[in-house]
């Protein structure tokens, strides 16, 4: 299994959390939009993306396993 991390538009309000704990995964676009940089991330940045799922004030992240 691998994990896929997507991000819901609609809730994404741009706080930059996501881009602060995992920037090697997420960053904020001009349009206060976090974009996925890699869907499939590395299991070695779980913990990281794990966290930014944690902190995201909009629970705008989730990991899907597939």
């Amino acid at each position: 299994m691998t994990m896929r991390v997507i991000v819901d538009q609609d809730l994404c309000e741009g706080n930059a959390v996501c881009e602060h704990h995992a920037p090697e995964v997420f960053r904020v676009n001009e349009d206060d939009k976090s974009q996925v940089l890699v869907e499939r991330p590395d299991e070695a940045l779980r913990a990281k993306v794990e966290l930014a799922v944690k902190r995201c004030p909009r629970a705008a992240i989730r990991i899907v396993e597939d």
